[in-house]
């Protein structure tokens, strides 16, 4: 197994919505592998593939760091949210996006759809932090950051001190 590089804002594979794997093989799996390692190390609790330059509809799921109870690593292929329920606003980060948070609205329960990495159907529902992190990783995939869930003028923030923040990298150089 092997670290991946976590691509960060703005690069051009994270606004891509992501494509279909039609078929999971050795290549796939071993994508899936990477990124389970990738994700730990970084100390997330998901990742997308998009986020480490491949544009397969491939995520992974793991909470129980920031859950009670323990919660079981989720390999999801090709997820789409079938229903959402409620409302609530929390603070999310993105590992594309270090140091940077937010408040957003998401959906308080989902229920997935998608494939396990050995191909069978799998069917989720999401709760708490799980439902966020479902909706997040289903972002991802479909091109979206938190910073495209944000009011325009956070946004025009936020780009400004992404700006400043390289312009200060640049003259230490």
């Amino acid at each position: 197994m092997a670290l991946l590089e976590i691509k960060k804002y703005p690069e051009k594979v994270l606004k891509e919505k992501t494509t279909l794997v039609e078929d999971i093989d050795v290549h796939i799996q071993r994508l899936i592998d990477n990124m389970i390692e990738t994700m730990y190390a970084a100390r997330g609790v998901g990742l997308a593939a998009n986020q480490v330059g491949v544009s397969k509809r491939v995520c992974v799921i793991d909470v129980s760091a920031v859950e009670e109870e323990k919660k079981p690593l989720i390999v999801l292929i090709n997820p789409t949210i079938i229903e959402k329920e409620g409302s609530e606003k929390t603070e999310e980060g993105c590992l594309s996006l270090p140091g940077y948070t937010t408040m957003l609205n998401r959906a308080e329960k989902v229920h997935v759809q998608g494939l396990d990495r050995n191909g069978n159907p799998i069917d989720i529902e999401g709760t708490g932090m799980l439902s966020r992190a479902l909706q997040h990783e289903i972002d991802h995939l479909d091109g979206l950051l938190i910073i495209d869930r944000i009011s325009p003028i956070k946004r025009e923030f936020f780009k400004r001190r992404l700006n400043k923040s390289k312009k200060l990298k640049a003259s230490k150089k």
